[in-house]
């Protein structure tokens, strides 16, 4: 029950945030947007650090293994996987009219959709190979740590689900149909969790390379698509402002319960 309970919080989070768009009158104001992916992108940073990179290098000390090694490779081995995904998977992110990816003739809605659909995968990893190592123990990661970053990924997946949500609402969707996929974007999360955990089990001693994993991951959607939407136009300043924020709350998170 708890471990279902903290694979669905992300979830759980997305969805609230997709809910955004039934109070929504017109477009998304601007500066909020901005505001909105920087917190994401700090949340996932710190996220990538404090959850997944130093306890990958904590378990490799305890190992005896060279301590960079499963965090260098894991997080470079995540950073390509993301890259593979991104050029093979047809996608529009916010603001562009030009889709990246595999051409394909794929309404622009459905492609906004698999844009952040992309960018959950590697959250829904990072979920479940935390809950994986507190379910193993002896892995210096706790049920309390792991629990943190659930809730952390939960907060900036908030503004997420408001993200797609309300562009789907601006194109023309209706309110309910943008909700409901604001909200299955982010199903992505507790499945690849739950894919992950039962990986990350029968391999016990590869678990580091699994954390710096998904922070590669993490790191590699927060550089090649929140940051440049949040930089871009007026306001960049605002995306930086709330890139402090999300930093800093996820911080606060996994050292006040890791």
């Amino acid at each position: 029950m708890q471990l279902t309970l903290g694979l669905l919080i992300p979830f759980v989070g997305t969805t609230l945030g997709s809910a955004m768009v039934f109070l929504m009158k017109n477009q998304m104001n601007k500066k909020i947007e901005k505001l909105l992916l920087g917190f994401a992108s700090g949340i996932m940073i710190a996220a990538s650090v404090w959850s997944l990179l130093i306890p990958s290098i904590d378990m490799a000390e305890e190992s005896g293994t060279i301590a960079w090694v499963p965090a260098t490779v894991g997080f470079l081995a995540g950073m390509l996987f993301l890259l593979l995904l991104d050029n093979l998977i047809p996608h529009l992110h916010l603001n562009t009219d030009k889709p990246e990816g595999i051409k394909a003739k794929i309404k622009k809605t459905t492609m906004m959709v698999f844009a952040v659909t992309l960018h959950n995968i590697p959250e829904g990893m990072a979920v479940g190979v935390t809950f994986a190592g507190a379910l193993i123990g002896n892995t210096g990661i706790t049920m309390a740590g792991a629990f943190s970053l659930a809730l952390g990924i939960a907060i900036q997946n908030f503004p997420e689900g408001a993200i797609i949500s309300m562009p789907l609402k601006s194109e023309g969707m209706s309110k309910w149909k943008a909700f409901l996929c604001g909200a299955l974007s982010g199903i992505v999360e507790p499945i690849g969790a739950v894919l992950t955990i039962l990986l990350t089990n029968t391999i016990v001693p590869l678990l580091p390379y699994f954390l710096s994993f998904a922070a590669g991951a993490m790191i590699y959607v927060v550089v090649e698509e929140l940051i440049p939407e949040a930089q871009s136009g007026e306001h960049s300043d605002i995306g930086t402002i709330g890139v402090a924020i999300g930093f800093v709350i996820m911080m606060i998170l996994d050292v006040a319960l890791g």
